[in-house]
């Protein structure tokens, strides 16, 4: 579980902040004993995206693209690690910080997050947030946020696509765990290839994603725990994973 732990400046993704939430990704990442990471934060605010003070016309440009390339290294990692990453989401999540929960594979909230990218009201268009958000909600849904800044409740956010799953505050923990306890049932090389090849194929159009993951279904076969799972099945006993 990675924290967010600067609840007094509202878990803002400043440059130390990012670079800390790098390391921690990164950290056994590659460690057979690591199976799923989990985006938590202290505070009511779950992150409220930049740190505006950061941006101000007294850091010359050079610093702002510090800044924003950095955060979009953090976002594509999330997506490149080998294991299912979870937000578990209790409080507010406003631009850089909802296209964090949009970039994690699951997101789980509890009935009180809020989720907004206003941006535009500042003067601040969230055009990084938005390829994120454009990803994961319907565009006329995604552009009103935008367009707006108006926030997105949990239950909107579930019914949009948003979060995978919208549970009372005092379930935050459980739900989230349960998730995780059900990933750690499987083979991690298997979850590793299927995770992979799903952000390579949503991007293609059909037949080239058909050609892909048919090969990539082949390749799976070859795979210690894809014969292993088989073979469990039809023997009608639990897997032994070599991971």
């Amino acid at each position: 579980t990675i924290v967010l732990n600067n609840p007094r400046r509202r878990n803002a993704l400043s440059l130390p902040m990012l670079r800390c939430l790098r390391q921690d990704l990164l950290h056994d990442a590659k460690s057979r004993e690591l199976r799923a990471i989990v985006i938590a934060a202290e505070g009511p605010v779950f992150c409220s995206g930049h740190d505006l003070k950061e941006l101000s016309s007294e850091d010359d440009v050079k610093h702002h693209s510090q800044v924003f390339e950095l955060c979009a290294e953090v976002m594509t990692l999330i997506q490149k690690l080998p294991v299912p990453v979870i937000a578990k989401v209790n409080g507010l999540a406003t631009a850089a910080g909802c296209q964090l929960v949009a970039s994690c594979d699951i997101a789980v909230a509890s009935e009180k997050a809020q989720f907004a990218t206003p941006g535009v009201n500042i003067g601040l268009f969230c055009s990084t947030p938005a390829v994120a958000l454009g990803r994961s909600l319907p565009r006329k849904v995604a552009l009103e946020m935008l367009f707006t800044g108006e926030p997105l409740s949990a239950q909107e956010a579930l019914m949009h696509g948003l979060v995978s799953k919208v549970v009372p505050e005092d379930r935050l923990e459980e739900e989230t765990m349960k998730i995780c306890h059900k990933i750690c049932e499987s083979s991690k090389s298997v979850l590793a290839l299927g995770k992979a090849t799903f952000y390579r194929q949503i991007t293609q159009d059909l037949d080239t994603a058909y050609k892909m993951t048919t090969q990539v279904m082949v390749d799976n076969l070859t795979l210690r725990d894809g014969q292993e799972g088989i073979e469990a099945f039809i023997q009608k006993r639990k897997p032994v994973w070599s991971h």
